[in-house]
């Protein structure tokens, strides 16, 4: 067991510990705040605290871990073991308060903070410190989890610790089941007449022909991905958008038959979530609505979630989420750069600043996603494989878990996104 030693055994330390030392390590943890305690302990042992109370390695704390609320931080960056570090001191053995980065980045700290939002009111990635000091790409957390780990088992060979395993997700959202099909009659007839005040025959011809039944609809992509399910055995979950019609929620209604036998469907052979529509964002009473609509359909409780749009505010959204029977959300990542938003690549608790305190809510941050690619990299899909490539080489490399984010009708090989059906297969393949 390793004994941890700080002045102040803090809910904020006691969970970046947990995370980093417990979770990410392996190790048994054990604290105190009493120093006779702490020097009479005579196994492997861990001190915060300005300076060591002996021979143990010591990490020097910031006030991060001890203060209540949000404010401004002063954060320096440097570098340990050639990977990028903030709050750094002058530790010459821990160079940086390890668990205060690692709550400021997994906490989301900076997104409490005033900053500029994009068109849909969401933090962007360039306002990130990660993005804007160049380690987006790294899930620093777990890489400084590993020199940690390795630092104390050098120091302790005896400490018995768990070791962690890789783990690929591939996540699905259903933004819109069908191109064509199941839309009503206003829809369809006002996407007709569109077409043809445009002067766009080719979706005049290619609407006209899926609902004759001679041509596949274009975003039917169920039976494909199914099947390299099935090829990979791969675990999956398939997010579903049960939102009220509106600009930016156009899925299907929820009391289609065609569309709930569809998640029936993929509720037998795959996890099924919700998908918290754009209009429900900041409304709780609404996400009840939605969490309510998809338990009607499946007859299975709703406890997995990611939000349309990746429309995330803190702390609102996921207390919302708690208070609606959500366990898991799908959500921490970016819309317009892949990488690791919170620094790390496996699943975490999320800390509620507000109560002071851990909450039931599990957080699975992604680092791809395929619009991400497409709209905001402007990547071909041979570039988009080996930039998806390197970030699976990431997360192999700490045995993390590694999710990626699709959509139905990315893979269908239609218009803009014709040649994404191998890009979906070979990032699979690299996956697995």
């Amino acid at each position: 067991m390793l004994l941890l030693y700080a002045h102040k055994i803090s809910p904020r330390f006691r969970y970046a510990a947990d995370l980093l030392l417990g979770d990410l390590c392996g190790f048994e943890l054990a604290y105190s705040n009493s120093s006779g305690e702490f020097a009479s302990y005579d196994g492997p042992k861990l001190s915060y605290y300005e300076t060591p109370l002996g021979s143990e390695p010591n990490v020097i704390p910031h006030s991060l871990l001890f203060e209540k609320g949000v404010k401004p931080q002063n954060i320096a960056l440097s570098k340990w073991n050639e990977l990028p570090v903030i709050f750094k001191n002058q530790n010459p053995g821990i160079p940086f308060d390890i668990f205060a980065a690692t709550f400021f980045l997994v906490s989301r700290y900076e997104e409490y903070l005033p900053h500029i939002a994009d068109t849909y009111n969401r933090f962007e990635a360039d306002s990130s410190l990660a993005f804007q000091n160049k380690f987006l790409h790294l899930p620093v957390i777990n890489l400084w989890a590993a020199e940690l780990k390795k630092k104390l088992l050098a120091l302790y060979p005896g400490l018995k610790h768990k070791e962690s395993s890789y783990e690929y997700i591939s996540t699905v959202d259903i933004d819109n089941a069908w191109a064509f099909k199941h839309k009503g009659f206003m829809r369809t007839g006002g996407a007709y007449l569109r077409s043809l005040i445009h002067l766009d025959l080719t979706d005049v011809k290619e609407r006209a022909l899926t609902l004759a039944g001679t041509m596949q609809d274009p975003y039917d992509t169920y039976d494909l991905l199914q099947s390299v399910q099935d090829e990979f055995k791969l675990k999956m979950i398939y997010f579903n958008l049960l939102g009220n019609y509106g600009v930016n929620d156009k899925n299907i209604s929820a009391n289609n038959f065609s569309f709930q036998s569809l998640i029936k469907r993929l509720a037998d052979y795959a996890d099924t979530g919700i998908h918290p529509s754009f209009g429900s964002n900041d409304n709780l009473n609404q996400v009840k609505i939605e969490v309510n609509r998809l338990t009607q359909i499946t007859h299975k409780p709703v406890t997995k979630s990611r939000q349309h749009f990746l429309k995330l505010h803190f702390p609102e959204t996921y207390k919302n989420l708690i208070s609606c029977g959500i366990l898991e959300d799908y959500t921490m990542g970016y819309a317009s750069q892949i990488g690791f938003r919170a620094g790390i690549c496996s699943p975490f608790k999320w800390y509620d600043m507000d109560m002071e305190q851990l909450s039931p809510l599990t957080v699975y941050p992604f680092a791809i996603m395929d619009a991400t690619l497409l709209y905001y990299m402007k990547l071909s899909p041979q570039e988009a494989i080996e930039k998806c490539a390197e970030v699976i080489s990431q997360v192999k490399k700490v045995k993390g878990t590694c999710i990626t984010v699709w959509h139905n009708e990315t893979i269908g090989n239609w218009r803009q996104w014709k040649g994404w059906q191998d890009v979906y297969r070979e990032v699979v393949k690299l996956a697995v």
